[in-house]
């Protein structure tokens, strides 16, 4: 890969899923795995999306972060949807 390729560098990450795998291995499934690997599962969701679509995730954090006007909402909206348009675009087709 050059170096100017725009790959994610998802190994940001492996800390995050390394703990969420051997969460998920010492807890039955169930409400117990869900309550005790919720916090794991979302940091690795939130590293995720850090990596892959930086910009629209900081668009949303500062435009979403607060109640505000009426622009301020539609800003956060449009965020929002930028947002998810990079995730869906970084989706594998099953």
């Amino acid at each position: 890969m050059s170096e100017g390729s725009h790959e994610p560098n998802l190994g940001r990450c492996e800390r995050f899923h390394r703990a969420l795998s051997e969460c998920h291995r010492r807890v039955p499934v169930g409400p117990p795995r869900e309550a005790a690997c919720r916090h794991l599962n979302r940091s690795l969701a939130e590293c995720l999306v850090a990596v892959v679509c930086p910009a629209e995730l900081e668009d949303v954090r500062s435009l979403c972060s607060s109640a505000g006007s009426a622009l301020k909402r539609s800003q956060c909206q449009q965020a929002q949807l930028s947002l998810a348009a990079c995730l869906a675009s970084h989706q594998s087709p099953s």
